[in-house]
């Protein structure tokens, strides 16, 4: 197999914002392209609109700009039609959760073999600081300057909602575990979400300040591995601990509690309870923010069995060509 760099998927000059989560982001979408190795000729990276829809033009692969919201739509029929490209999906949480998020919760329902990225933050940056779906309630913006009266969208709960077999998450800022992220998200058959946190520094700053550096993911979020403990904190002393249908924060060596009693993460559980559970953890509830790969669970994917079933039918036919099917009607000659 060819050995690719980064540099071999990078395409032009980035007109991001300097700060802007997207351009973490694209470096570690490129350095991940590298890794797995997917030649630029059967990789296609497209998107909707918004700012960080603009990154299809700085890959070096098959890339379109779509519509505002039809991203999922475009690269579900990108897939179907040709299933050995590698599809990246690129949308922002305006696109992608607004005028786009019944092709969202769709291509989840269908299991399209997509890489669906949702760059979430929190705000419509492209059109000047209006709210989004995911801005908190109570979110002052210039749509909502007393405040936005919506709750929002919690990416993790519609995808699960939508049957969707593989979420994760990582912060923008994060380069190995965003890296880390994409390549499972790749590896993985079907309709994969990654969400990345991101602020948008002009709109938005500070949107995820409690998990934007190192020290603060130690102490304010915890990276999940499929048969790992689930335990966190700058020295590993807390766990998440189940009770009754829930989860708490416990820490270790208190009240009798030993690493026996920590929950070990399964990303491969078809039953998503405790994996929603700790998807929905964070902002403010005194659990930690869940980083890593969430969910992971093989499903048939929409792509294979229309493929499957063409060729199936196909093989049931007396005829395989247009002139063929014409041929077997009654045929008359006009002289």
């Amino acid at each position: 197999m060819e050995q690719y760099t980064a540099q071999d998927f990078k395409k032009g000059q980035p007109r991001w914002c300097p700060g802007c989560g997207d351009h973490f982001f694209l470096a570690s979408l490129h350095k991940a392209m590298a890794e797995l190795g997917i030649p630029p000729h059967e990789t296609a990276v497209i998107s909707g609109i918004g700012c960080s829809s603009r990154l299809p033009y700085y890959v070096n692969a098959y890339a379109m700009q779509t519509i505002h919201g039809r991203a999922a739509a475009i690269s579900t029929g990108v897939k179907v039609t040709n299933p050995n490209l590698t599809v990246w999906q690129i949308s922002g949480d305006g696109d992608g959760l607004a005028i786009g998020g019944n092709h969202f919760i769709h291509a989840m329902r269908r299991n399209v073999d997509l890489n669906m990225i949702l760059l979430n933050n929190r705000i419509y940056g492209l059109t000047k600081g209006q709210y989004s779906p995911t801005s908190p309630r109570g979110f002052v913006s210039k749509s909502s300057p007393y405040g936005t009266v919506e709750d929002p969208f919690r990416p993790a709960e519609l995808c699960f909602g939508a049957r969707g077999h593989f979420f994760a998450r990582s912060v923008a800022n994060d380069g190995a575990e965003t890296v880390n992220i994409l390549k499972a998200a790749y590896q993985h058959k079907g309709a994969s979400v990654c969400e990345i946190l991101q602020n948008c520094v002009i709109f938005n700053n500070g949107a995820y300040d409690p998990i934007y550096t190192k020290d603060g993911r130690k102490k304010n979020a915890i990276y999940v591995r499929h048969g790992e403990p689930l335990v966190f904190g700058e020295n590993n002393e807390y766990g998440l601990k189940q009770e009754g249908f829930g989860i708490k924060v416990v820490k270790i060596g208190e009240d009798d509690i030993t690493m026996n009693d920590i929950l070990v993460h399964d990303a491969h559980c078809e039953d998503n309870t405790l994996q929603l559970k700790l998807a929905m953890m964070g902002d403010g509830d005194g659990f930690p923010v869940a980083l890593g790969v969430i969910r992971d669970v093989p499903a048939p994917t929409y792509d294979e069995s229309v493929n499957a079933q063409i060729e199936e039918l196909k093989g049931k036919k007396s005829y395989h060509s247009f002139a063929e099917l014409l041929e077997t009607n009654d045929t008359w000659e006009v002289k």
